[in-house]
């Protein structure tokens, strides 16, 4: 990495990486017990032979926090990755529908969307932003401007075999992306290094509220969920989790 570039990396994760840790700590703090229990799965936690309060807890904190962790990390690489492309190709956040990162590069005006890894889609999310490509392009050409476009469907980490895709859209991953935004093909192992400047620290904060929070959560667990003998309630589970009122009527 050019010493420009270290720098801008170095200086970006030292002023904004407290937001992430922040944002991590206040998701744990608006957690609610009963929105955990709706949102997962009961009959996996029965299978896997939970059968404490905690147990169920710790595994229903884990990956719920594990998912909104890689969104809210998602957000935060997207911010790193307009401010290099602003300082390098002029890039700028779109305004346009599902596209993240503006930039002009050799002539070229590029209509990038950002997404944290390469395998976040289905067949309907790769439609609408198909869809979205399509509009912004037509968008541009129609208010008057002459520069070719091109759309980018970027990812910050990961590697894809086939980047054109049938639509004419080009999905760069890891390495190609952090190149694209910079014109340095090494970025994208040097940005690692300024990531873990006082995480040590902003981590231990974390772990004291998370530990609350599973004590707390544990806690309330048991008493609404266990009988006097200490057995997990799974029906009353089920029926937070997947049930309706007695009186609720189908209609199909």
């Amino acid at each position: 990495m050019n010493n420009n570039l270290k720098q801008v990396v170095e200086g970006y994760v030292a002023a904004n990486i407290s937001f992430f840790h922040e944002a991590r700590i206040e998701k744990l703090k608006t957690l609610k017990l009963e929105n955990l229990l709706k949102r997962k799965n009961p009959y996996l936690y029965k299978a896997k032979d939970l059968n404490t309060p905690q147990s169920v807890v710790e595994s229903l904190a884990s990956a719920f926090m594990s998912s909104a962790e890689e969104t809210m990390f998602g957000d935060w690489l997207e911010g790193l990755a307009i401010h290099i492309a602003n300082l390098f190709f002029n890039g700028r956040k779109s305004s346009a529908e599902g596209i993240d990162l503006e930039m002009d590069k050799e002539d070229i005006h590029y209509f990038v969307s950002i997404k944290s890894g390469p395998n976040w889609s289905n067949s309907s999310s790769l439609k609408k932003l198909s869809e979205n490509f399509v509009k912004a392009k037509r968008i541009f050409k129609t208010s008057g401007h002459k520069a070719n476009c091109e759309c980018i469907e970027g990812c910050c980490y990961g590697t894809d075999a086939s980047p054109l895709k049938n639509d004419g859209h080009y999905k760069l991953c890891g390495k190609l992306f952090w190149e694209f935004i910079s014109g340095d093909s090494d970025l994208y192992t040097d940005i690692i290094e300024p990531l873990g400047i006082n995480a040590s620290f902003m981590n231990q904060k974390y772990k004291i509220e998370y530990d609350k929070m599973i004590t707390r959560f544990s806690k309330d667990f048991g008493e609404i969920f266990s009988d006097k003998e200490g057995n997990l309630l799974w029906d009353k589970i089920l029926k937070l989790n997947s049930g309706y009122p007695d009186d609720y009527i189908l209609h199909i």
